[in-house]
């Protein structure tokens, strides 16, 4: 691992993985993804020479380094402990650099059972309600990092996908979107379309390790 980099003496939190929520003792909902965008970043910045704090959900891909002081791991699961810990680096820690690339649950069970539901029930109905922006606090937190959020939809044509990607931008005072299709994804063609404020996009990158890099890259430069 490259001691000396362009990143030298920055510090950079990434988030990464998928969210759970509980719906009773023994299931729960979660998201689409497997962390390795999230990872694969963190990777590229420690080549750089940043510190990287790699927060991740339960189950996500980690960066696969050897072990290196440079590279702390956080694991959480829900909602409420993502923004705790989140919460908790950025009061104790000033970021250079926050990658929110963490698939974070919109929707969770409004309550939640403390038992296991029988599966003979032939119905059970399941009350979700919204979950706040964790991008939102983060920015709060950290007015001064470059943040950069990610925003997946699907089957969105590509100048609706970037449209979409700057309005979040705009909302959530980001300084970069990585705009993805998860019909893409899937049928393996991943591209990444990083928007910067002024909706142009800066970068289009095609497979998650050249996403990560031209991330890094624009990282470097601001």
């Amino acid at each position: 691992m490259v001691k000396r980099g362009k990143l030298s003496g920055k510090r950079v939190l990434v988030t990464s993985g998928p969210t759970r929520a509980p719906i009773d003792a023994v299931r729960y909902i979660t998201n689409k993804s497997t962390g390795r965008l999230g990872a694969l970043i963190a990777e590229e910045a420690l080549r750089e020479g940043a510190e990287v704090t790699y927060i991740y959900g339960k189950g996500s891909v980690l960066p696969q380094v050897a072990e290196s002081a440079s590279l702390r791991l956080v694991e959480v699961e829900t909602v409420p402990e993502l923004m705790e810990r989140v919460r908790e680096e950025l009061e104790e820690t000033n970021y250079q650099a926050i990658i929110h690339s963490m698939a974070v649950l919109d929707y969770v069970p409004e309550a939640p059972r403390e038992e296991k539901v029988p599966s003979g029930r032939e119905e059970w109905q399941i009350r979700l309600v919204k979950t706040p922006k964790v991008i939102k606090m983060i920015r709060d937190l950290n007015p001064q990092a470059f943040l950069v959020g990610f925003k997946l939809e699907v089957g969105s044509p590509e100048e609706e996908l970037i449209g979409i990607a700057h309005r979040s931008l705009l909302a959530n005072k980001a300084d970069l979107v990585v705009a993805n299709d998860l019909l893409q994804i899937e049928r393996g063609n991943h591209v990444g379309y990083l928007v910067n404020p002024e909706g142009e996009v800066v970068a289009r990158a095609e497979g998650k390790e050249e996403i990560a890099r031209r991330l890094v890259e624009i990282i470097i430069r601001d």
